[in-house]
C-alpha cells in the first residue's frame, strides 16, 4: 500500500484576489493594479502545502464542475462513512459542520480501539471561525488548532492566556495550540507545560491568504513524522513566515 497518508477534508473553493495600491476605504472605488484567481479553501490549502512539504495526502469535500458553483453541501458523516480509514495516518477536519464531523470522528476513534498502537489514527480539528456550533468541536480531535479571531471571542488576549483557559474544553491527552500572527505560536498538552516559539517574518510580507492553513500543515507534517511540539510549532511558524513572502505556495520550500 505505501505510506499511509494524510487526509484534510474541509473546503475548496475559488478565491478571488484583487491588489490595489491600498485598502479602500468604505463606500470609495479604487483602480485594481491586479487581480488573479486561486483555489483556496482552508482544507484545500492545507492539502496543498502538505504536498509542497512532501507528504502523501488526500482532500475530501465538495468540487463543482466549474469555476462558479454555490452552496455546495459538506461532506456528510454518511458520506465518510465510504472512506477506507486503514490508508490514513492522521485526518484535519477544518471545522464546518460540526455535528457531522463529531459522528466521524467519533468514527476514527472506534476504529482506532480496534488497532494496535502503531496502527492508530492521529485526528485533528481546526476551529476558525466564532461560530458557537463549532465549539463542540473543542471535546474532540488529538490536536486542536484555536485561531486568534475565536480566542479573543473569547475575551482572551495572547495566545498562552486562550490555551490556559480554552484547555478545559479539549479531551483527555489532547494538545491545544493557538498561533497568534507576528507573535508566534503556543501549545500546551496534557502535561500543563506551555510551548511557545517565536515568529519568523519575512523581510517583505507579500501576501498572508492562507497563512494559517500552511502553519497548520506544517505543524501536522512535523508531528506526523515523528517530531515533538516544540519543533513542529517552530517548523510551523517557519513555513508559515517563508509563506507570508511570496504570492501563493510556490517556493515555500
Amino acid at each position: 500500500m505505501g505510506e499511509k497518508r494524510i487526509l484534510c477534508i474541509g473546503l475548496v473553493c475559488l478565491d478571488v484576489i484583487s491588489v490595489v495600491d491600498k485598502y479602500p476605504e468604505e463606500d470609495t472605488d479604487t483602480r485594481c493594479l491586479s487581480q488573479r484567481w486561486q483555489r483556496g479553501g482552508n482544507a484545500s490549502n492545507s492539502c496543498t502545502v502538505l504536498s509542497l512539504l512532501g507528504a502523501p495526502c488526500a482532500f475530501m469535500g465538495s468540487l463543482a464542475p466549474g469555476h462558479i458553483a454555490k452552496n455546495l453541501p459538506d461532506v456528510s458523516a454518511e458520506d465518510f462513512e465510504k472512506v477506507e480509514l486503514s490508508q490514513y495516518k492522521w485526518i484535519h477536519w477544518e471545522g464546518r459542520n460540526a455535528g457531522e464531523q463529531v459522528k466521524m470522528i467519533q468514527r476514527v476513534d472506534n476504529y482506532n480501539k480496534t488497532c494496535p498502537e502503531g496502527q492508530k489514527i492521529t485526528t485533528s480539528v481546526e476551529i476558525e471561525k466564532e461560530r458557537e456550533d463549532l465549539y463542540q468541536l473543542f471535546g474532540y480531535g488529538d490536536f486542536v488548532f484555536v485561531s486568534k479571531d475565536v480566542a479573543k471571542h473569547f475575551g482572551f488576549h495572547s495566545a498562552p492566556e486562550a490555551l490556559r483557559g480554552l484547555y478545559g474544553r479539549v479531551r483527555k491527552g489532547a494538545h491545544l495550540i493557538c498561533a497568534w500572527a507576528e507573535k508566534g505560536a503556543d501549545a500546551l498538552g496534557p502535561d500543563g507545560t506551555l510551548i511557545h516559539t517565536d515568529a519568523f517574518p519575512p523581510d517583505v510580507i507579500v501576501d498572508t491568504l492562507g497563512a494559517g492553513d500552511t502553519f497548520n500543515a506544517s505543524v501536522i507534517f512535523a508531528l506526523s513524522a515523528g517530531k515533538s511540539v516544540q519543533e513542529a510549532l517552530t517548523f510551523g511558524c517557519q513555513i508559515a513566515g517563508k509563506k507570508c513572502g511570496i504570492q501563493g505556495y510556490d517556493g515555500i520550500v
